[in-house]
């Protein structure tokens, strides 16, 4: 099987992983997590979802091309304050599928994380 791995854009490369890939059309991002885990979870929400504008607008696209997004919290008694910041981030006219679960996340600090699905341009 050959494979075109020049054709993979991997965004905001850190130690272990990428921000985000862009491949095959789609928009693939890392789940993110805040980068001030002191915030409460509505705080963390905005902070990811303003990082995933970021990582969107690097890979020349924006929320409106989000496909599916997966919500993980710490807690879910967190919802209502995560979906504070998500409903005011929103763009109603393009939402995406979303499902929001609870596990445990790697840093006790943080109680959201985000992943999700593009379109890419072209």
């Amino acid at each position: 099987m050959t494979q075109n791995l020049a054709a993979i854009r991997r965004l905001a490369p850190e130690q272990r992983l990428c921000g985000a890939t862009v491949a095959g059309g789609f928009v693939f991002l890392a789940g993110q997590v805040a980068d001030d885990a002191s915030l409460d979870a509505e705080g963390q929400t905005a902070d990811i979802l303003a990082q995933i504008d970021a990582l969107l607008a690097e890979a020349g696209t924006d929320k409106r091309a989000l496909l599916q997004v997966q919500v993980v919290l710490a807690d879910i008694a967190d919802a209502p304050a995560m979906n504070r910041a998500w409903d005011a981030w929103l763009d109603p006219a393009h939402k995406p599928a979303r499902m929001t679960t609870q596990a445990p996340l790697v840093d006790p600090r943080w109680k959201v994380e985000i992943t999700g699905i593009a379109l890419a341009p072209g």
